[in-house]
């Protein structure tokens, strides 16, 4: 596991954006943090990363945002609204875990599938970050991150 300290909001979207550039089709993305910590900034740096030009937003009442101008489609998930695991599971949401893209999947402790996928199938062309940030203080995050699969 690492571990990344950012200092500012500039510097998550920094690091959302270095992954950007390395991502490569498959790559699913699990945020975890309480509100205001900083996933959906992690989620422009990413976006800018991936070349994409649209305005990036939380899909808070959407559920779903899709980009589809950047080198890669990332398709964008919170999970917020949806406080069970049984509700989750109804919204019909599983093909955003097996992208042609990249799917950023915000509250991702919500969902049982995410904890499926970092058990590596030899099948398996998904590559899953799971990533955890922490507020220390008004601009300081630790941004804990994890990767399982090929």
């Amino acid at each position: 596991m690492a571990t990344h300290i950012s200092h500012s909001p500039a510097e998550t979207q920094a690091l959302g954006e270095k992954w950007g550039v390395e991502a490569r089709p498959g790559l699913v993305i699990g945020l975890s943090g309480d509100l205001g910590a900083g996933k959906t900034q992690l989620v422009k740096g990413l976006a800018l990363g991936l070349g994409i030009t649209s305005r990036v937003t939380s899909p808070t009442f959407a559920l779903v945002n899709v980009y589809k101008d950047g080198t890669l489609v990332l398709n964008h998930l919170d999970l917020y609204r949806l406080d069970s695991p049984e509700l989750i599971e109804s919204a019909g949401l599983e093909d955003y875990l097996h992208p042609e893209g990249v799917s950023v999947i915000e509250w991702a402790e919500r969902w049982p599938a995410i904890a499926r996928l970092s058990k590596k199938t030899a099948t398996s062309r998904v590559l899953l970050r799971q990533v955890r940030i922490d507020t220390l203080s008004d601009q300081e995050r630790s941004i804990s991150y994890e990767d399982f699969g090929d």
